[in-house]
């Protein structure tokens, strides 16, 4: 069960942090620049039906803290931590739906419904707890997954961290030789399929058809590689990720076949292809978008449909979806089809 193993190590590593300002510290967007408040937005949904009905807006919050723990692995998670049980208590005293320990709970428990209570039994605001800290241990180990000082992929390490702590994780350079963490990582990994919404419905990634679907998919093969200033190209990534033109770059090239090779900046890229009202009319998935949000149209995304564009943000994060609104559409847009 969660947090048995590790319990001294994350005591020690787990202070000096407290409640919504670490859930704002995370809510960071721009492609080198800060970005909006509030929850984020939320990069993918539910399938219906698939967790209690009176859980899922607060999954739906929690997996809008930080683009790398989306809604599915939320509940994910809540299966191997608890199977769905508020009053769950393990032998090693963690508590409630999310499976926290007391000393984890006085640092990253948050009072997620607004009662003036932060209470582990309350699994709404054990729900929000579990989303920021999540998001906590994604930021502390993004630096060292990018780099590789941490072999894996940052939902697996992530939820290793959870599990084991994350002094476990850097200790060992990736997810510990734990047997209990790697199955709870692996079956995570395994189940969140079975709660995450179906890519044609509401608040999921929708890729389209023809040409355009193409460049979206090729887009989305670079969710969760991380923001590497230079990186990438036609080709694919380079020094492990992308920046928020190579991937634009990458995912038109791929997604033609090779066929169409665009500029490598977000300001070359202005210039390619044609020029496309900026309207949810006229825009179609695979659109290259080109935001002038550092008065040097200094960010570019890829649109794929219902108001939500793939992008590569900034330095510490990965490639994600996000809404267009309300942030971005603060901005003059520049749409440019490629393909």
């Amino acid at each position: 069960m969660a947090f048995e193993r590790g319990v001294v190590r994350m005591r020690l590593r787990r202070k000096a942090r407290a409640g919504w300002a670490i859930v704002l510290s995370l809510v960071l967007a721009g492609c080198g620049v800060g970005g909006g408040g509030g929850w984020g937005s939320i990069g993918g949904g539910l399938k219906d039906g698939s967790v209690p009905p009176q859980y899922v807006s607060w999954i739906l919050k929690a997996g809008a803290i930080c683009p790398q723990i989306p809604p599915a692995i939320i509940a994910a998670q809540i299966e191997a931590e608890s199977n769905w049980n508020p009053k769950a208590v393990s032998p090693a005293n963690a508590k409630g739906l999310s499976q926290f320990i007391p000393g984890t709970w006085a640092t990253y428990g948050v009072d997620g419904d607004g009662d003036h209570i932060a209470d582990p039994f309350n699994p709404f605001d054990a729900i929000m707890s579990q989303g920021t800290y999540d998001c906590v241990i994604a930021k502390d180990l993004a630096d060292d997954v990018a780099s590789g000082r941490v072999k894996g992929d940052i939902v697996s390490v992530t939820l290793a961290g959870y599990n084991a702590g994350p002094g476990a994780v850097t200790e060992h350079h990736g997810i510990p030789p734990y047997r209990e963490t790697q199955s709870y990582v692996a079956a995570i990994l395994k189940s969140a399929a079975k709660y995450q919404g179906s890519l044609s419905g509401g608040g999921n990634v929708p890729s389209g058809g023809g040409v355009g679907g193409s460049i979206v998919a090729a887009a989305r093969r670079g969710l969760g590689l991380p923001y590497i200033w230079g990186g990438g190209g036609s080709h694919g990534p380079t020094g492990g990720g992308f920046d928020c033109s190579g991937l634009t770059q990458y995912a038109v090239f791929a997604g033609t076949g090779g066929r169409v090779e665009i500029p490598r900046t977000s300001q070359t890229q202005r210039g390619a292809g044609h020029s496309i009202p900026s309207t949810p009319q006229a825009m179609q998935p695979g659109d290259v978008i080109v935001i002038n949000n550092d008065g040097n149209w200094g960010h570019v995304g890829l649109y794929i449909g219902r108001g939500q564009m793939i992008h590569a943000p900034r330095p510490g994060k990965t490639v994600e979806i996000v809404d267009l609104d309300p942030y971005w559409t603060q901005f003059p847009w520049d749409v440019r089809r490629m393909a």
